[in-house]
């Protein structure tokens, strides 16, 4: 199973590339908090979740997370606590703090920039560097070096 949370909806449909989350991995899992906060909008519109035939939107299924996830927001802390619930093969996030904690909990983890690499490598992009500065124009933002490390590791510059 593969989760994910807000985050790269958001950075994705930035760019009209959703359509890469179900080429790359078919069917993707979400929580019901993620779908409330892709619904809330904001200066990026993402499509209504529960409508797209390749998302599973699941149910909260319990009244308390582990602890250590209660510094989280609502989509970050259902969406690690049902990836680790269900012992999910990759959880896509972006925000470092989910990550770290991710991580931690030994789920194993890629973002928005490991979807574009992805994606590139697969043939489906022509460049991640193009895609990248498309969605910083949109207002998403990653660290500068990491972007530039991620670009040289593939040769795409």
């Amino acid at each position: 199973m593969i989760f994910c949370n807000t985050t790269p909806f958001i950075a994705l449909s930035a760019i009209s590339r959703l359509d890469l989350l179900p080429a790359l991995f078919e069917r993707i899992h979400v929580v019901e908090p993620v779908v409330r906060e892709c619904a809330a909008g904001g200066a990026i519109e993402v499509s209504a979740l529960q409508s797209l035939p390749w998302v599973t939107v699941l149910p909260i299924t319990s009244s308390d997370p582990e602890p250590m996830l209660t510094q989280l927001d609502e989509g970050e802390k259902w969406t690690l606590h049902a990836a680790r619930q269900a012992n999910a093969a990759l959880l896509l996030i972006d925000e470092r703090i989910g990550r770290n904690l991710a991580e931690r909990m030994g789920l194993k983890v890629t973002g928005t920039l490991g979807i574009l690499l992805k994606a590139q490598q697969q043939g489906m992009i022509g460049s991640f560097s193009r895609e990248v500065e498309d969605m910083r124009r949109r207002g998403i933002f990653f660290h500068p070096r990491l972007i530039t490390r991620l670009a040289e590791s593939i040769g795409d510059k």
